[in-house]
C-alpha cells in the first residue's frame, strides 16, 4: 500500500489581491487556459513527470478556488508512488510563484504540486522545502479554439456547436444559470434589507419602485424610494391625494415656480410643503434625475409614480399578500395598479390627454413578477428556510412568457430555445456573467466548443 501524505497548513487571513496591469492581460488569459487544461485533465498521452523526473499520476485535480489562496483545493496526486493530498497552484511561469510572493505566504505551504506552462526556476514553501513542479503544455488545437472564442466578433462566439448540443446538456446548463441568477438577485435583496433595518416591506417597496422604472429610470426610482419616508407616508395611507403629494413631492416634480403647472399640481405642491414641514422631510430628488427621452407616454415617471401611489394606498401589507399568493395570476391581480382619476386624462402635469385608464400592461406585469416578486420569493424562502417559497419562485418563472429582447432573440437564432421566463433569465445571466466577459472557460457551451480540440 503506497504511503499517503496529507498537507494541511495554517491559513492566515486573505490579503487583498493585487490588481493586474493592462500589459498582463494576455498572461492572465493564458494562465486561465492552463487552469482549464489542468481542471479537465487534458494531459499529453505520454507519462507525466515532475521537473525532477519523478512520475506523476493525477487522481483528482481538486476543486477550483476563486478566492484568495491556492488555485485548487483538496487535490490528490501520486508522485513517485506516494499519494499526496493537498492544494495545487497553477502559473504560466514558475517564477510567478516568487512574483506573487507565495514563498513568504503560509497559505501556500499546503501546495503539493506547482503546475506551470514553463519551469524557469525552482520554488519553495515558507520553510524552504521544495515544491514539486509539473510542466503541463496546452494542446495547440485547444489554444487555437480558445483564441477563436476570445476574438470572435459574432455573438455568441460558440454558435457553431450550439445546434448539435444534446438537449440534456443545454437544459442542465440553463438550469444552473437560472439558479445562479436567482442567487445573485437574492444577495442584492439581502443587502437592501440590511440597509432597510430588516424591514421586508420597505425592501420590497424599494425593489418594486426600481423595477417600475423599467430600465431607463430604474436608478432614479430607487434613489427616490430610498428618500421616501415610508413611516410618515403610512400615517396618511388612507388618503390617496396625500400619498400622491408625498410621492410627487419627494420626486422633485412639484416645483413651486413651474409656470406650466395646473391646479391639481399646485394643490399637490401646497400639500407636500405642509407634509414636509410636519415631518421634517429631506430635500427631494433633483428633477434632472428623471429621463423622458424616447419613452412612450404610458411609461413616463409621472404615470408610474401615480400607479405606485395607488398601489400603496389600496394594497395594505402588499409584501405579505404577494408572498402568500399561490399562482402568478394571483400576484398579477394584486399588482394590477390603477391611478387616481386625474391621471386618466394626463401623462404629466402640463397638459391634458385623451381619456385612458393608465394600468400596467401584460408585459409590464410579467417584468415586475420576474424582477421583483420571483427574487423576493426566493430570498424570503431562504430566510425562512421554506423550500416551498423557493420552489414557487421557480414555478412562477416557468409559467411566465420569455422576455423578448436582443439577448433572447440572439440565442434563439443560434439554436437555443427560449420558451419561458426561466429560459430568458438563464440566457441573460449567461450573456452578462460569461459572454460579455469572454469567460468561456467557465461556460459549458464554451467547454463543448473546446472539447473538440482536446486531441494531442
Amino acid at each position: 500500500m503506497p504511503e499517503i501524505r496529507i498537507f494541511v497548513a495554517e491559513v492566515p487571513p486573505a490579503e487583498p489581491q493585487r490588481k493586474e496591469s493592462p500589459n498582463e492581460i494576455n498572461r492572465i488569459t493564458m494562465e486561465q487556459l492552463l487552469h482549464y487544461v489542468w481542471r479537465h485533465k487534458i494531459y499529453p498521452l505520454q507519462p507525466l513527470r515532475t521537473t525532477a523526473g519523478l512520475p506523476v499520476e493525477v487522481i483528482d485535480p481538486g476543486l477550483p478556488n476563486r478566492d484568495a489562496g491556492p488555485d485548487f483545493f483538496n487535490a490528490k496526486v501520486k508522485i513517485d508512488g506516494t499519494l499526496w493530498v493537498g492544494n495545487v497552484e497553477v502559473h504560466l511561469r514558475a517564477s510567478d510563484w516568487m512574483r506573487h510572493g507565495h514563498q513568504h505566504d503560509r497559505a501556500y505551504d499546503s501546495v503539493v504540486l506547482h503546475v506551470v506552462g514553463e519551469a524557469d526556476c525552482d520554488v519553495a514553501r515558507t520553510d524552504g522545502t521544495a515544491v514539486p513542479q509539473l510542466v503541463l503544455p496546452c494542446p495547440a488545437e485547444v489554444e487555437r479554439r480558445y483564441g477563436e472564442l476570445r476574438r470572435a466578433e459574432v455573438m455568441p462566439p460558440c454558435y457553431a456547436v450550439l445546434p448539435s448540443l444534446p438537449r440534456l446538456t443545454v437544459h442542465s446548463w440553463l438550469s444552473a444559470l437560472q439558479a445562479e441568477r436567482l442567487w445573485q438577485k437574492a444577495e442584492a435583496i439581502r443587502r437592501r434589507l440590511e440597509r432597510c433595518g430588516g424591514y421586508w416591506e420597505d425592501a420590497f417597496f424599494i425593489t418594486l419602485a426600481r423595477n417600475f422604472g423599467f430600465g431607463l429610470n430604474g436608478d432614479a426610482f430607487e434613489a427616490w424610494a430610498k428618500l421616501l419616508p415610508l413611516r410618515a407616508v403610512d400615517k396618511h395611507r388612507d388618503d390617496l391625494f396625500q400619498v400622491e403629494a408625498f410621492f410627487f413631492g419627494m420626486a422633485g416634480l412639484l416645483e413651486e415656480d413651474d409656470p406650466g403647472a395646473d391646479d391639481y399640481c399646485l394643490r399637490l405642491g401646497r400639500e407636500f410643503r405642509y407634509l414636509r414641514h410636519k415631518f421634517g422631510l429631506p430635500a427631494p430628488l433633483p428633477p434632472s434625475q428623471w429621463r423622458f427621452l424616447r419613452l412612450r407616454p404610458g411609461n413616463f415617471p409621472h404615470v408610474r409614480l401615480a400607479q405606485l401611489a395607488w398601489l400603496y394606498h389600496t394594497q395594505q401589507a402588499l409584501f405579505s399578500r404577494v408572498m402568500e399568493a399561490e399562482t402568478a395570476d394571483e400576484v398579477k391581480k394584486l399588482l394590477q395598479a390603477g391611478t387616481s382619476a386625474y391621471w386618466t386624462e394626463h401623462y404629466t402635469f402640463r397638459k391634458t390627454s385623451p381619456r385612458k385608464e393608465k394600468k400596467l400592461g401584460a408585459n409590464a406585469l410579467d417584468l415586475i413578477l420576474i424582477n421583483t416578486v420571483v427574487p423576493f420569493l426566493y430570498a424570503y424562502g431562504q430566510h425562512k428556510a421554506d423550500d416551498a417559497l423557493c420552489e414557487r419562485a421557480a414555478r412562477f418563472l416557468e409559467s411566465l412568457k420569455a422576455e423578448d429582447n436582443y439577448v433572447t432573440r440572439m440565442w434563439d437564432g443560434a439554436g437555443i430555445p427560449v420558451t419561458s421566463a426561466a429560459d430568458s433569465q438563464a440566457l441573460l445571466q449567461l450573456q452578462k456573467a460569461y459572454c460579455d466577459r469572454r469567460d468561456c472557460l467557465r461556460c459549458r457551451f464554451g467547454y463543448e466548443y473546446l472539447k473538440a480540440g482536446k486531441a494531442w
